[in-house]
């Protein structure tokens, strides 16, 4: 006989992107589901509870069941995740910063919850990504998000000039990010690479209190010193 349980449904529950009020970035969406859900796929035991408890602190700690998904993650280990979901189930995907599947390893929970036929709910909340473009100046018509660019030197500078090249060709804005204590590098890189006509938008520490949003031409950043070391970034280059 077939199983008449209903499905869970998947919440794609966003978070801030650092220190500081929950709800200064976070619509109540996000309070009433943390409210009822006690399952979730997170990427940090840690920073997961503590980010539960700053939206909801009367939030039992001790009800919560976590499962960690980060690059040590088994795939095997994700068919285990979901069976919440198929036992009728609601369950919570968190990133460790903003929304999670958009640059995050979440984006495998939400391919298995289509296959199996689970209900993917995203809620509102703050992306870097889009913040950092909608506050460009840039164009927000086309635009590509490339992710980290290559560590190595001559391979980086080539693709810094390829982005540039695809950005004068086609009118789009290219987005990409760095691993926060090499920003410093790469800006230099940047500055030294592109065109002095190129744009270049550099915004870190979104929604933060030390919030930084700068469009200038690479002639005009040779000109500035600004210290990103650590400090989460954006980086969109559009050559017109």
């Amino acid at each position: 006989m077939k199983s008449t349980t209903l499905l869970g449904k998947l919440y794609l529950i966003p978070t801030t992107m650092g220190e500081c009020d929950p709800m200064d970035v976070l619509p109540q969406t996000i309070k009433r589901c943390v409210d009822l859900i006690d399952y979730y796929v997170v990427e940090n035991d840690k920073t997961a509870r503590k980010s539960i408890k700053l939206t909801n602190p009367e939030k039992k700690q001790s009800e919560l069941k976590l499962f960690i998904l980060n690059k040590h993650t088994e795939t095997k280990e994700h068919q285990e995740f979901i069976k919440p979901l198929l036992e009728g189930k609601d369950m919570g995907l968190m990133s460790e910063a903003g929304c999670p599947g958009v640059a995050d390893p979440g984006a495998v929970i939400v391919k298995l919850a289509h296959e199996k036929g689970i209900q993917v709910v995203p809620l509102v909340g703050p992306s870097s990504i889009l913040l950092a473009m909608m506050a460009s100046g840039m164009n927000g018509q086309s635009f590509t998000f490339h992710g980290y660019l290559p560590i190595e030197k001559d391979e980086k500078k080539a693709s810094f000039k390829s982005l540039e090249r695809i950005s004068f060709e086609k009118n789009q804005s290219q987005i990409f990010i760095e691993t926060p204590y090499r920003n410093n590098k790469l800006l230099e890189d940047l500055i030294q690479t592109l065109h002095p006509e190129t744009h270049l938008c550099i915004a870190t520490d979104i929604t933060l209190p030390t919030e930084y949003i700068k469009t200038k031409k690479i002639s005009e950043w040779k000109k500035e010193t600004i210290d990103l070391h650590k400090r989460p970034t954006i980086f969109i280059i559009h050559k017109m």
